[in-house]
């Protein structure tokens, strides 16, 4: 029996007159988009357009969610009330559906981004404000995230399916988590090397982590971002290499 394995990246991320990446060129290699939601980047045409695309060429769409900033493009820790981020994740996911129902799509899942999607690996109480919002969204919306991290205990609890992603392009820490991008090396840019790594994930559920030492993996979807310099190369090239090694290349929504 093949392996199934789902390839998603993070699109709609520009805004106004500031583009970044190639999502026509993604919405081509992927099966899922992660797609903003207004707080960390995108504006409603982009969005709408983003959707439209992914509708048309059946990669379904998930709700990117994000803290309130503009400004770090979500990449930066807030401190947020529980009762307050459930309310913008509400929204969030409210807002893209919305959009998505006019594109003739449905989001159909939640991935979080940025500083909120590291700070719920361990952060039990936004980890917790996070699975609320989706809860009372919908039940069967199923959660994006990392393996081993409290926002999967917290979903599960209330009954989410959880779907443990890996990163292609994103060096890993020891204890599983990805090193920050402040850190040197902290992005894989080389193509064919990064290809070969997501291989070798998907066949053998390891990774080596930076200080060289094998790590276990889960990889139930791969993310290449949309927004790093050289994600189309990287996407085909990872594409090209899991589909070569029979591996089969679909959603998990």
């Amino acid at each position: 029996m093949s392996v199934s394995v789902d390839l998603n990246a993070d699109l709609g991320e520009g805004f106004g007159a500031w583009e970044l990446g190639d999502d026509e060129a993604m919405l081509g290699l992927v099966t899922s988009a992660n797609v903003a939601c207004g707080f960390h980047a995108g504006d409603p045409a982009l969005l709408l357009r983003t959707c439209r695309e992914a509708a048309a060429r059946g990669v379904r769409i998930g709700a990117q969610v994000s803290y309130r900033d503009l400004a770090g493009f979500g990449r930066r820790f807030i401190d947020v009330t529980p009762e307050d981020l459930t309310a913008d994740v509400i929204y969030q996911i409210g807002a893209l559906q919305a959009i998505a129902h006019a594109a003739g799509a449905a989001v159909t899942y939640v991935k979080p981004h940025g500083a909120l999607y590291n700070t719920i690996v361990s952060h039990r109480e936004q980890a917790a404000a996070v699975a609320a919002a989706v809860h009372s969204v919908d039940l069967g919306l199923p959660v994006l995230g990392l393996s081993g991290s409290v926002f999967f205990e917290e979903a599960r609890k209330r009954g989410l399916r959880t779907v443990a992603e890996a990163f292609a392009d994103r060096a890993y820490q020891p204890d599983g988590t990805l090193v920050s991008r402040r850190e040197p090396g902290s992005v894989l840019h080389d193509p064919l090397e990064i290809a070969e790594r997501v291989a070798g994930m998907v066949a053998t559920g390891q990774v080596s982590a930076v200080d060289g030492t094998t790590i276990p993996i889960t990889v139930e979807s791969v993310c290449v971002h949309g927004d790093s310099p050289g994600a189309v190369e990287i996407a085909t090239a990872v594409r090209e290499r899991l589909i070569t090694d029979g591996v089969n290349l679909a959603a998990f929504s």
